[in-house]
C-alpha cells in the first residue's frame, strides 16, 4: 500500500503488530476528531447566524425559522443517510489499500446521492405551502415558515453535495479539507445574510437565500477538492460512472437503516412541534433556540462520531479487529467527557447566548429553562451518537 492512500501516521499504526500505548492511540483520536469538531461547529453556526440575524427582527420570524427546522433536519438526514453508504465503504477500502474501489465509489456516490437528494428535495419543496399548517402554526408566521423551508429545500442537492464530499474526504483520511471548507461556508452565509436579510429586507426568506448562495460556493469548493486534488480519489478523465450493482446494495444495506434512524428521531421533533406551535410565537422562538444552543454542545460528540467512523472503518478495511474495538471505546468514552465539559459551560453561558440571539425578554427566559433541563442528556446523548458512528464504521448500522 503506498503511503499516499492513508495519512502516514495511520498507516504506520495500521501496520504494527506490538501493543499501542494509550496515549498513542489517543493522539490519533485527537487528530482525527479536532477538525471534524470544527467542520460541525461551523456547520451549526450557519443555525446561529440565521437566527440571529432573523431573531433581530422579533419573535414571529425566528418561530417561522424554528417551526420548520425540525423537518429540513429530517430531510436532511435522510439523503446524509445515503451517503453513509458510500463513505462508510470508502473508509474499509482506503484501509485496505484499494484505491481503485474508493473512486469507484466516489463516483457512484456523486451520481446516487444527487438523483436521491434531488427528488426529496422536489417532493419535500411540493408540501412547503402546507407544513405550518399541518404544524398547528399562527396565520402570522406560516407565510415566513413555508418560503424558508420551501427555498431550503430547493438547495438541498447542494447542501447533499458539501456533505458528501465532506464525508468523502473524510473516509480518505483528510480532516483538515471538510473542516476549513465548512467554516468558510459559514462566512460566506454571514455576507449573504447580511445582504438578502438586512440590505434587501427578505426576512425569513432571505436567511434561507444566504445559506443556500453559501452552499453552492462551497460545493463548487470541496467538489474541486476532492475529484482533482485529493491524493486518495482524485479522478481522471478515463473513470467510468457505471453504478457497480454490489457496491450499490451494499450502499443501502448500510444507509437505509441510517435513514430510518435520523428519520424516526427528526420526524419526533417535527411531531413535537405540533405540540409546540399552539403555545404561540414566543414558545416556539424559545424551543428554537434552546435546540439550537444545544446543538452547538453535541456538535463536538458528531465530529468525533465521524473520526470514530474513520479510525474503525480502516481499521476494520486493514482487518485490524484490535484497533477497531480500541478505538470504538475509546472514541465514545471521549465523545462523553467532551459533551459532559460542553453541557457544563453551555448551563452556565446560555443567558448570554439567549442575549446574543434576540431582543426578547420573554424569549430569552422561557429558552435558558427549557435548554437547562435539556443539558442534563449530554453525557449519554455522547455515548449514542458516537457509538453509533463506530458500528457504522464497522458497517454495523441496524442496531445503532
Amino acid at each position: 500500500m503506498t503511503e499516499r492512500t492513508k495519512s502516514p501516521d495511520l498507516a504506520k499504526l495500521l501496520k504494527e503488530r506490538n501493543e499501542i500505548p494509550l496515549s498513542r492511540l489517543l493522539s490519533y483520536i485527537w487528530h482525527f476528531s479536532v477538525p471534524g469538531m470544527l467542520a460541525q461547529i461551523s456547520s451549526i453556526l450557519m443555525q446561529y447566524i440565521d437566527a440571529a440575524m432573523v431573531g433581530r427582527l422579533g419573535a414571529e420570524a425566528a418561530a417561522s425559522i424554528g417551526l420548520v427546522s425540525p423537518a429540513l433536519w429530517m430531510f436532511g438526514g435522510l439523503t446524509h443517510s445515503l451517503s453513509a453508504g458510500f463513505t462508510v465503504q470508502t473508509a474499509q477500502a482506503v484501509g485496505a489499500g484499494d484505491e481503485y474501489r474508493a473512486k469507484r465509489l466516489l463516483r457512484q456516490a456523486i451520481v446516487v446521492c444527487t438523483i436521491f437528494s434531488s427528488v426529496v428535495a422536489s417532493l419535500s419543496a411540493a408540501m412547503s405551502g402546507m407544513l405550518p399548517v399541518w404544524l398547528g402554526a399562527e396565520d402570522a408566521i406560516r407565510s415566513d415558515a413555508s418560503s424558508y423551508f420551501f427555498i431550503f429545500q430547493l438547495a438541498l442537492p447542494v447542501f447533499q453535495l458539501v456533505y458528501l464530499m465532506s464525508g468523502m474526504l473524510q473516509a480518505s483520511g483528510d480532516m483538515k479539507t471538510p473542516a476549513v471548507l465548512n467554516a468558510l461556508m459559514c462566512a460566506f452565509d454571514v455576507a449573504f445574510n447580511y445582504v438578502f436579510i438586512i440590505i434587501l429586507d427578505l426576512g425569513a426568506a432571505g436567511a434561507a437565500y444566504g445559506s443556500a448562495c453559501a452552499a453552492v460556493i462551497t460545493a463548487a469548493l470541496i467538489l474541486y477538492r476532492t475529484i482533482r486534488k485529493s491524493p486518495v480519489l482524485a479522478l481522471t478523465k478515463k473513470d467510468t460512472w457505471k453504478i457497480d450493482k454490489s457496491d450499490f446494495m451494499r450502499a443501502l444495506k448500510i444507509g437505509v437503516p441510517v435513514g430510518a434512524e435520523q428519520t424516526a428521531w427528526s420526524g419526533a421533533v417535527v411531531a413535537s412541534m405540533r405540540f409546540i406551535a399552539p403555545l404561540g410565537a414566543v414558545s416556539l422562538a424559545a424551543n428554537s433556540f434552546a435546540v439550537t444552543a444545544e446543538s452547538l454542545c453535541y456538535m463536538p460528540g458528531f465530529g468525533i462520531q465521524e473520526a470514530a467512523s474513520t479510525l474503525v472503518g480502516q481499521s476494520v478495511g486493514a482487518k485490524r479487529s484490535d484497533l477497531a474495538k480500541r478505538f470504538a471505546r475509546l472514541t465514545t468514552a471521549s465523545g462523553m467527557i467532551v459533551m459532559t465539559i460542553t453541557g457544563a459551560i453551555m448551563y452556565a453561558m446560555c443567558p448570554a447566548v439567549f442575549a446574543f440571539l434576540t431582543t426578547d425578554k420573554a424569549v430569552r427566559t422561557l429558552a435558558v429553562r427549557v435548554l437547562r433541563i435539556e443539558l442534563f442528556a449530554e453525557p449519554l446523548f455522547a455515548a449514542a451518537i458516537v457509538a453509533s458512528g463506530a458500528l457504522r464504521g464497522a458497517g454495523d448500522t441496524l442496531i445503532p
